[in-house]
C-alpha cells in the first residue's frame, strides 16, 4: 500500500487539511496539533468509505500538478536551508522539514512524521524521474512508432512512400521473429477466431519456447535425441555452426540408413517409435511419403516436428535473425536443417501463406548466401510476388546485382519488372514514382525479352493467351528459340514458366506485356547490336548447370523443369533425406562395413539366374566365426555350385533335329 493511500486513510486529503503554519509564518512546534488528527480523520475515512481500496484506487488515479508544487516548494526550501537563510515563510518551512527530518531519525515510532517525509521523498524521486524523462519517454514513443513502421506489413499496395528509407536502414536478409509464424498471416487474411478457434484453451507442452513452430500436446515427449550445435569458428563477425551427432543419435542413424536401402517407408515407422521419435531423416522420409498420398496436413506435422527437434538442439549464440550465423552444407548433419526448412516453406506456400513462406526463404538464403546450396535465390523472386513485397525484390535486385549478376537468371529477369509495374499501379505513390516505375518495368522487361525469347510463348500458352499474327509469325519469338537454346538454360525457363505462370493471367499484365513484345520486335527487325549480344551470351553462359540448381528443382517437383533434367541426374537413385549431396561431403562418422556383403556377380552368373531363377551362387554360405579361415572353403562351396548347376542344365538340355523335306529344291513359286 502507497503513503500516499495511508494519507488518506488517515484523513490526510487535500481537501481536509487545513493550511501549513509554515506558510503562515508561525511555528507549529514539536508536535503541535497533530496528535489528534489521525485518530479523527481515520474515523471520518471509515465512516464515509465502505472498502479501504477504493481509496487507493482513488488516489492512484489523481492528478499530480499539486504534488508536483509541493515538490517544487520542497526543493526551493532545501536549498534555502543550505544556504543559512532561516528567517521569513520560506526559511520557517524549510526549518519545519529539518525538524521533521531530525525528529524522523530520533522518533521513528511516530507514524505523521514517517507519512509525512518518505512520502516527499518518494515524490521527489518520482519527479526527478517525470521531469528528467519527460523527453525519454516522448523519445521512446518516437521511437515505438517507428519501430511499428518498421514492422508493419507492406502487402503490396500498402507500401508507403518512405518504406524505401526504412527498408534501407535494416539489412537486406532481416528476418522478423513473428513473420515466421504462419497463424499470424492467417490472422490477417481471416481474422483470429476463425484461425485459432479452439487452440486458445490449448496449453503448449513443452520445455522451451520455440520460433520456427508451435509444438503440439498431440506430439511426443521431446527429450534429448543426440544432436548438439557447435560453434566452428567466427570470422569479420560471421559464427560458423555445425550439427553433430552423438554416439546414441549416430546408432539410430545408421540403423536408418539400412531400412532405407529396403526401399519400404514402413520399416522406418517402428525406428521413430522404439528407438527415436525426433529422429530428423525419419520424419522427413514419412513426411514425403504422406504428401504423395496427398495428407498434407500430417506431412507438415512431421516436418514441424523435425524443425522442432533441431531448434531445441540450437546453440546459444545461433540467431536465427542477425543473418551472421552460417551452416556448412557439406556436412551431413546440416542438410537436414536446411532440407527442413525448404519441404516446410514449400508446404507453406501451398497453404497460403506465402509472406511467411519468404520469411523462411530468407533464413535459408541467410546460412549459406554464398554457395546458396538449395539455390533458393530460384524461389525468393516468386514468394515476393505472391506476398507482395514488391520493394524487397526490387531492393534485392539492386544490392546484389552488382557481384550476382541476378540479371542472368530468367526468374529475376522477368520478376523484378514485374514488381516495378505493380508498384507503379499503387495509388498511394507519387507521380513521379509511378512514371519512374513504370520507365524501369519497361526497360527491364524489354532487356529480359531479348535476353530470353524462350521463355515468351511458353508463358502466354499456360495463361491462355493467344499471341497477335505478328509476334505468333516471327522467328525471333518462335519455336527456333526454344530448340537452340542450350539444356541449362532450358531448365531454367522451365522452371520459371511452371512456377510463376499464374502471376500473368492478370490481364493488366498483359496489356503492359504486350508493346513491350512489339518494341522488341522493333528492334529485333533494325538488328539492334543487343540482340546478337544476348544470343552471344545464351550459347556461351548457360552450358551446364551446377548442381545446386538441379537439387532445388528436384525438391522444387515442378514437372515442367522435372521433364527437362539431364540423363544423368535422372538415372541415378535420388534419396528424399539426401538428394544429390555433394561431391566433397565431409563425413564425420561413416557406416561399419557389412559382413555379409553381396558380391559383384559376374556376367556367367547374371545369365545362369536368367535360366533358373532360383540359381543363387552365394545362398547356401554362411558367416563363419574365423571369416579368413573359411574363405577358401566358401569359394570352393560356390564354384562346386556353379558347376552341379552347368552340369544340370547341360543335361536337361535337346536338340531337336529341324523337320526333312524329301524335295529340298522346292518347287515353290516366286510370283
Amino acid at each position: 500500500m502507497s503513503r500516499r493511500a495511508l494519507r488518506r486513510l488517515r484523513g490526510e486529503q487535500r481537501g481536509q487539511e487545513e493550511p501549513g503554519l509554515g506558510e503562515l509564518g508561525l511555528d507549529p512546534g514539536p508536535e503541535g496539533g497533530q496528535e489528534g488528527l489521525p485518530s479523527a480523520a481515520s474515523g471520518r475515512a471509515r465512516a464515509g468509505v465502505s472498502n479501504r481500496f477504493e481509496l487507493i484506487t482513488a488516489e492512484e488515479s489523481e492528478d499530480e500538478l499539486p504534488s508536483r508544487e509541493e515538490q517544487g516548494d520542497a526543493r526551493l526550501s532545501e536549498r534555502d536551508a543550505a544556504e543559512g537563510n532561516n528567517k521569513g515563510a520560506v526559511t520557517e518551512e524549510s526549518k519545519g522539514d529539518g525538524q521533521r527530518r531530525g525528529e524522523e531519525a530520533e522518533q521513528p515510532d511516530q507514524t505523521p512524521m514517517l507519512s509525512n517525509k518518505p512520502r516527499k521523498k518518494k515524490k521527489k524521486r518520482k519527479t526527478k524521474k517525470t521531469s528528467a524523462g519527460e523527453t525519454l519517454e516522448d523519445n521512446d514513443l518516437e521511437d515505438i512508432d517507428s519501430l511499428l513502421e518498421k514492422i508493419e506489413d507492406t502487402n503490396g499496395l500498402l507500401q508507403q512512400t518512405q518504406s524505401g528509407i526504412i527498408t534501407d536502414s535494416r539489412p537486406l536478409l532481416y528476418i522478423e521473429h513473428r513473420n515466421l509464424n504462419p497463424e499470424n498471416e492467417l490472422k490477417r487474411y481471416f481474422g483470429a477466431r476463425a484461425v485459432l478457434g479452439d487452440q486458445r484453451q490449448r496449453q503448449r507442452q513443452c520445455v522451451r519456447g520455440t520460433w520456427l513452430t508451435t509444438p503440439q500436446s498431440t506430439w511426443p515427449r521431446y527429450t534429448r535425441t543426440g544432436i548438439v550445435m557447435e560453434l566452428v569458428d567466427t570470422k569479420g563477425g560471421v559464427q560458423y555452426f555445425t550439427f553433430e551427432h552423438h554416439r546414441k543419435y549416430q546408432e539410430v542413424q545408421l540403423k536408418f540408413l539400412e531400412n532405407v536401402e529396403t526401399m519400404d517407408p514402413n520399416s522406418v515407422v517402428p525406428l521413430l517409435q522404439a528407438l527415436e521419435p525426433y529422429h530428423v531423416d525419419s520424419l522427413l522420409l514419412l513426411s514425403d511419403v504422406c504428401r504423395m498420398q496427398e495428407d498434407q496436413e500430417m506431412a507438415r506435422e512431421l516436418v514441424e516436428q523435425a524443425l522442432y527437434s533441431l531448434e531445441c538442439s540450437f546453440h546459444p549464440l545461433f540467431s536465427l535473425t542477425s543473418g551472421t550465423c552460417r551452416l556448412d552444407y557439406r556436412r551431413p548433419e546440416n542438410r537436414s536443417f536446411f532440407l527442413a526448412l525448404f519441404k516446410h516453406l514449400m508446404l507453406l506456400e501451398k497453404r497460403g501463406c506465402p509472406r511467411t513462406a519468404l520469411e523462411f526463404c530468407k533464413l535459408i538464403l541467410s546460412l549459406d548466401p554464398e554457395n546458396d546450396p538449395l539455390c533458393v535465390l530460384l524461389l525468393i523472386d516468386f514468394l515476393s510476388l505472391r506476398a507482395r513485397e514488391y520493394t524487397f525484390l526490387t531492393r534485392m535486385f539492386q544490392e546484389v546485382e552488382s557481384h550476382r549478376n541476378l540479371s542472368q537468371l530468367p526468374n529475376f529477369a522477368f520478376s523484378v519488372p514485374l514488381a516495378y509495374f505493380f508498384l507503379s499501379q499503387q495509388e498511394e505513390r507519387s507521380e513521379l514514382e509511378q512514371s519512374q516505375a513504370r520507365e524501369k518495368a519497361a526497360r527491364l522487361i524489354q532487356l529480359a525479352l531479348i535476353m530470353f525469347p524462350s521463355v515468351l510463348m511458353p508463358l502466354l500458352d499456360h495463361c491462355s493467351v493467344q499471341p497477335d499474327a505478328r509476334v505468333a509469325s516471327h522467328s525471333f519469338f518462335g519455336l527456333n528459340a526454344q530448340i537452340s537454346q542450350p539444356p541449362a538454360l532450358n531448365q531454367l525457363t522451365s522452371l520459371y514458366v511452371g512456377r510463376t505462370h499464374s502471376l500473368w493471367k492478370d490481364p493488366a499484365v498483359m496489356a503492359w506485356l504486350e508493346p513491350n513484345v512489339h518494341e522488341v520486335l522493333r528492334m529485333v527487325d533494325a538488328r539492334d547490336p543487343l540482340v546478337e549480344e544476348s544470343e552471344h551470351k545464351r550459347k556461351t553462359l548457360y552450358q551446364s548447370a551446377p548442381r545446386n540448381i538441379y537439387r532445388h528443382i528436384i525438391l522444387s517437383e515442378v514437372k515442367e523443369a522435372m521433364a527437362a533434367l539431364p540423363l544423368e541426374v535422372t538415372s541415378q537413385p535420388v534419396m528424399g533425406y539426401d538428394p544429390l549431396p555433394p561431391l566433397d561431403s565431409i563425413v564425420s562418422y561413416t557406416r561399419p562395413e557389412r559382413t555379409n556383403r553381396p558380391s559383384n556377380e559376374s556376367t556367367l552368373s547374371l545369365f545362369f539366374r536368367s535360366l533358373l531363377p532360383n540359381f543363387n551362387l552365394q545362398g547356401d554360405i554362411r558367416h563363419e566365426r574365423d571369416e579368413e579361415a573359411g574363405a577358401g572353403q566358401d569359394l570352393n562351396q560356390g564354384v562346386n555350385r556353379l558347376m552341379a548347376a552347368m552340369r544340370d542344365m547341360l543335361a536337361n538340355i535337346q536338340f531337336q533335329e529341324p523337320p526333312r523335306d524329301d524335295n529340298p529344291e522346292g518347287d515353290g513359286d516366286w510370283d
